[in-house]
């Protein structure tokens, strides 16, 4: 059974028997689409190891990250700096842009056709700081222990959906995943009217896979029943899950794509405020069509959606978040 916390966002163990993971994760996906899982089996050494490099990562001189800024806007990988980025966007809505800094990886090994331009994007070259060269072997190691992750997640899913185990597997053989860390630095001012840590949004792809600190100012979801802001509490051990906008589009919202934002921390919130997080955004590959799954779709009635093309979507949603970016002084 779903093990209950106090905040609508449930903690599933993964270390039980299939049918009854299965039987879990549909009831909290068609219900907030945000769980936390345990029973994962990521080694602990490979967390703490790429949490450690990203934290001496965002410490390092901003010389030193601006030497693996992304060129361009369009650059999928590299380092953001603080304020260059308003999610919100993505939903059409303007704010002040995101009080966060941000260092992004993409996949770390590529297929072996890439001839397509707008496909090869996605599999551009990661960028690595020489102040830092712990940085890479890391993330490496991690970004592949997720990758295993979120294909034992989906297997899952499919079982949950109806559907054969390895069902998923042909479109997400090549997936162009990526994994982000944010630092969120202590506020000694206040923001603007309206500023926090990152607007309200949902995630692009097919699953998320986040790591997070219990630093003041955190992670909330939009609770679907009482369109309340809820907070997802750290948890030692666990990740936090939650379905993106490409799987429920491939659910026909069977499955829910939920708002969540970092917000703020508290005025009278004492000592450093600083908050850091991981997150890894699990995509299908790019030229994936995703359309309509066969077991959530009632016969006779015409799915919700249009096929869309797994690559452009995202790559779509991930541009119209960019804020122009600051110079550095």
């Amino acid at each position: 059974m779903v093990v209950r916390v106090v905040t609508i966002v449930p903690v599933i163990d993964l270390d039980r028997p299939r049918p009854l993971v299965a039987a879990d994760l549909d009831e909290v996906c068609r219900t907030v689409g945000f769980f936390q899982i345990v029973g994962h089996g990521v080694d602990d050494r490979t967390i703490k190891d790429a949490w450690d490099a990203i934290r001496a990562f965002f410490d390092l001189p901003l010389a030193d990250r601006m030497s693996v800024a992304r060129a361009e806007d369009e650059y999928p990988y590299g380092y953001i700096p603080m304020a260059a980025e308003t999610l919100s966007r993505s939903m059409g809505i303007e704010t002040a842009p995101d009080l966060k800094e941000v260092f992004n990886i993409g996949p770390v090994d590529s297929p072996a056709d890439i001839s397509d331009a707008a496909k090869a994007l996605v599999y551009s070259p990661n960028l690595w700081p020489d102040a830092l060269p712990e940085l890479r072997e890391s993330w490496e190691r991690y970004y592949r222990a997720l990758l295993a992750l979120a294909d034992r997640l989906l297997s899952l899913m499919a079982e949950a959906l109806g559907l054969p185990s390895d069902y998923f597997v042909p479109m997400i053989d090549e997936s162009p995943s990526a994994l982000r860390g944010l630092n969120y630095p202590h506020q000694a001012v206040a923001p603007r009217a309206g500023q926090i840590r990152a607007g309200a949004h949902t995630d692009y792809g097919m699953l998320t896979i986040l790591l997070q600190d219990d630093a003041p100012g955190g992670l909330e979801v939009l609770s679907p029943t009482t369109s309340h802001w809820v907070p997802v509490p750290s948890i030692h051990g666990a990740f936090v899950i939650n379905v993106g906008d490409l799987l429920a589009r491939w659910t026909n919202d069977r499955w829910r794509s939920t708002l969540h934002r970092v917000v703020n921390p508290t005025p009278d919130a004492s000592g450093s405020t600083r908050r850091q997080s991981i997150a890894f955004f699990h995509n299908a590959n790019y030229d994936a069509v995703v359309e309509c799954l066969p077991t959530c779709v009632v016969p006779g009635v015409e799915p919700r959606y249009p096929p869309v093309i797994a690559g452009p979507h995202l790559i779509g949603k991930f541009h119209r978040s960019v804020y122009a970016e600051p110079k550095p002084s």
